[in-house]
């Protein structure tokens, strides 16, 4: 997942810095392995980075998993390496943190607070939802600590960012994770779904309605004085305000995005990992040896136009169509776009035009933020 896109003038790097898991997620990408970032390991990412980031373009560096909090002192001291290296004020840095949400505390929430790091739990909605996906190895339910530790979070820390992965058995009740969402006070709300999951046409037909009841929520979000952010909203708002996606926004992966596995192997976006091994159909070098971007076209269907209807469909230019790790799970080629995708893009980029058209008639000038390419400032205000 993820919340910085990694693109225009920013390199996106994530480090996972282990892939062990203390839960059990069916729908995970990331394969789990009893194995941790070294040092040694860490020292040359951080190397990476500093050396492949051009002069006067912004880092964001994300720690991943597993759970990357059963590694927090690794964590600690990678900040200190990106922190204490000599180009370190040469550039803009992002870092952000995702957690499963059931490892927090005050020593972790005081790290986050001093060096400005971004955080973000994952939780699929309330209880009986999240359980679906998201428990312990033992069957052992996880939502009870998740939401302790949402609201530990909203106690010690300035903002704090959720995400909700959804599936052909819960998207249906996204209105509901939504609303759960806002009765604990989060106001930055990422949904995502799992591409690769056996959608069903009988669920594109469906898309379109459970995101207009999301919508719904959305505009009495606003109508209320009480703002949210909700990524399938507030993302594609900006990119209409801006005329479709830049050139410059769309898939930068092998090229300005990377993710590193605990062992220094290179992947072109961190959903693609799997089993972290060297001869991974998606790795493309270690950073002890260097770059392989020829292997990225191991992954490129042979053909210009496989896509056809997306030649001649009018909302080609605001569609998440480029996105390669999304394409990939959903039809096995960077470059070719699956039938919910399209149906997900249509659905999203239509709610979002009438949102804006609504809130703008009742509201007047709403969106300032969207054009210039920050949507989730609508969401700053109180906690």
């Amino acid at each position: 997942m993820f919340i910085n896109q990694g693109k225009g003038n920013t390199m996106k790097y994530t480090l996972l810095v282990t892939q062990e898991c203390n839960l059990r997620c069916p729908y995970c990408y990331i394969q789990k392995r009893p194995i941790s970032m070294s040092l040694d390991v860490a020292q040359k990412i951080v190397d990476f980075m500093y050396t492949n980031t051009p002069p006067g373009e912004k880092m964001d560096i994300g720690f991943f998993g597993g759970e990357p909090l059963l590694a927090f002192e690794r964590i600690q001291e990678i900040t200190a390496l990106i922190e204490s290296h000599r180009s370190y004020r040469d550039y803009s840095i992002e870092l952000s943190i995702v957690s499963n949400g059931t490892v927090f505390s005050d020593a972790i929430a005081d790290f986050i607070n001093r060096h400005n790091i971004s955080f973000c739990i994952s939780c699929d909605g309330p209880g009986d939802l999240h359980n679906m996906s998201r428990s312990f190895p033992n069957g052992e339910a996880a939502s009870a600590i998740v939401e302790a530790t949402i609201k530990q979070a909203r106690k010690t820390l300035p903002v704090v960012l959720v995400n909700a992965v959804y599936g052909p058995q819960t998207f249906r009740a996204l209105p509901r994770t939504v609303e759960y969402f806002r009765s604990l006070g989060l106001k930055r709300i990422f949904l995502n779904p799992d591409f690769s999951a056996p959608w069903t046409q009988a669920d594109t037909d469906d898309i379109a309605a459970v995101y207009e009841q999301i919508s719904a929520i959305y505009i009495d979000s606003y109508r209320k004085g009480r703002p949210l952010y909700i990524s399938l909203i507030d993302g594609k708002i900006a990119i209409i305000l801006r005329g479709g996606y830049q050139p410059e926004e769309r898939c930068h992966m092998g090229r300005k995005e990377f993710a590193f596995t605990p062992d220094g192997y290179i992947f072109p976006c961190e959903r693609l990992v799997g089993d972290g091994a060297a001869d991974n159909r998606h790795c493309i070098g270690h950073v002890e040896r260097g770059l392989q971007l020829d292997k990225l076209n191991c992954n490129v269907y042979p053909s210009e136009a496989i896509n056809k209807s997306c030649i001649t469909c009018g909302l080609r230019d605001y569609c998440m169509n480029w996105c390669g790790c999304s394409n990939y799970q959903s039809s096995g080629y960077y470059n070719r776009v699956g039938p919910f995708t399209c149906a997900s893009e249509k659905a999203a980029i239509t709610v979002a035009l009438n949102a804006y058209q609504m809130l703008e008639r009742q509201l007047g000038a709403t969106f300032f933020e969207h054009l210039a390419g920050k949507p989730s400032m609508n969401a700053i205000g109180s906690r």
